[in-house]
């Protein structure tokens, strides 16, 4: 373990005996951090956050701290990362409340880059990417190789799919099914197309993906027919792909509301 003079580590942590913790770096409370970790200068790790392998914590970031909710009375909620995230400076991610089940929770191989927040009760799946100063309010949950661009700021209890893309500078307010990009028009938000460059590199295949399209066609661009008609289609016509079943799954399981069906090009 290397440790340096200048950080604090309190009793009640246990670090791996690969863990480093750069200067000034404070960790306070029952931490538990994994192998191969560092921990940045002047970071904060503190709480009940459990931290996996492999993972970097950037320089001022805030990692575990209470949630800023003002019905918090200082219960043993807490943050739980997993394997292999980059979590650069300045980053803040907060522990939960006993609004749910008192878990925040990052999966692996996720990249949090400068300034995001992650606020209390968060979901995050694996391979997500957020670009500087995206932020997510409490309870959001946000899916497998999900992408925010710089400046997003999402709404709580809202869900983003799995691979979807939102463009920068975007407010999302309710949810965004799996497989879309979506970014801004001069006067709304709009899901746009199908995610397809990322389904490329996560190499979905071809066929999936023309699916997709299809399918997106019919939800996002069919005027003449309503949308518990377009799902029930997919749901009868498409049984064999996983993923359009995906999409159309989210529909239905949606509680604050998919993003409007936008019928212009």
């Amino acid at each position: 373990m290397t440790i340096h003079p200048t950080a604090v580590i309190d009793s009640q942590a246990e670090l791996d005996s690969s863990v480093i913790v750069e200067p000034y770096a404070v960790i306070e409370g029952p931490v538990k951090i994994g192998a191969n970790s560092r921990i940045g200068a002047h970071a904060v790790v503190s709480g009940n956050t459990t931290m996996g392998a492999n993972n970097t914590i950037g320089s001022f970031a805030t990692i575990g701290a209470p949630p800023q909710d003002i019905h918090y009375k200082g219960e043993p909620t807490e943050l739980i990362i997993g394997d292999g995230n980059q979590i650069r400076e300045y980053v803040s991610i907060h522990r939960a409340t006993v609004k749910a089940d008192g878990k925040t929770v990052l999966g692996n191989n996720n990249m949090i880059m400068a300034y995001c927040h992650i606020a209390h009760d968060c979901i995050l799946a694996d391979h997500v990417i957020m670009a500087n100063v995206a932020t997510l309010a409490g309870h959001v949950e946000i899916g497998s190789h999900a992408n925010l661009g710089g400046l997003v700021a999402v709404h709580q209890f809202c869900r983003i799919g799995d691979y979807a893309y939102i463009g920068g500078m975007s407010g999302i307010g309710l949810d965004v099914p799996p497989f879309v990009i979506m970014e801004g028009t001069r006067n709304q938000m709009r899901i746009s197309s199908i995610n397809k460059i990322g389904l490329r590199r996560a190499g979905i295949s071809r066929e999936t993906i023309k699916k997709l399209e299809e399918s997106f066609r019919l939800l996002f661009r069919s005027p003449e027919i309503l949308l518990k008609d377009a799902l029930a289609q997919l749901e009868d016509e498409m049984k064999d792909c996983a993923e359009v079943q995906k999409m159309v799954q989210f529909f239905h399981s949606s509680k604050r509301g998919v993003v409007k069906r936008t019928l212009d090009d």
